[in-house]
């Protein structure tokens, strides 16, 4: 009997396990290659949240009112070993975002880079298959 449960127990862990890896979304899903944004703006608010960190920019526009942008980074994880902490994204910090629109064409982005005022570039982790290749940081590929 023992031996009859321990396959099925590891099947069932097997299945179980797959749930979070097929919720995650590969980059060609939600955003558009062939739509990049460049996006000049203060912070309004930072969701250091798993699986993606999302960082919120008012950005002015051409008729002089306000939009709020969301950015999608990386993980929370990956931003900070990339440089990106709660203490370089405080709200009413002036940034330059970087990256690609969503297809819906809704104010949301997938981040690519960020410029803080210092003028220091940081990678934001563009996410999942199907990201464009940044070949400002990498030319060699």
């Amino acid at each position: 009997m023992k031996k009859r449960l321990i396959p099925v127990i590891a099947a069932l862990s097997l299945m179980a396990s797959q749930g979070p890896a097929l919720a995650h979304h590969a980059f060609s899903s939600e955003f558009d290659a062939n739509a990049p944004v460049h996006l000049t703006g203060k912070v309004s608010k930072v969701a250091w949240v798993n699986p993606h960190a999302w960082i919120y920019v008012d950005v002015k526009t051409a008729d002089g009112s306000m939009t709020t942008w969301a950015i999608e980074g990386g993980t929370p994880n990956n931003l900070f070993r990339h440089g990106i902490n709660k203490d370089s994204l405080q709200v009413g910090t002036d940034i330059v975002v970087e990256g690609y629109q969503a297809k819906d064409k809704s104010n949301r982005a997938n981040g690519r880079d960020l410029t803080l005022p210092s003028g220091q570039k940081l990678f934001m982790g563009s996410s999942g298959t199907g990201a464009p290749y940044d070949t400002k940081t990498n030319p060699a590929q």
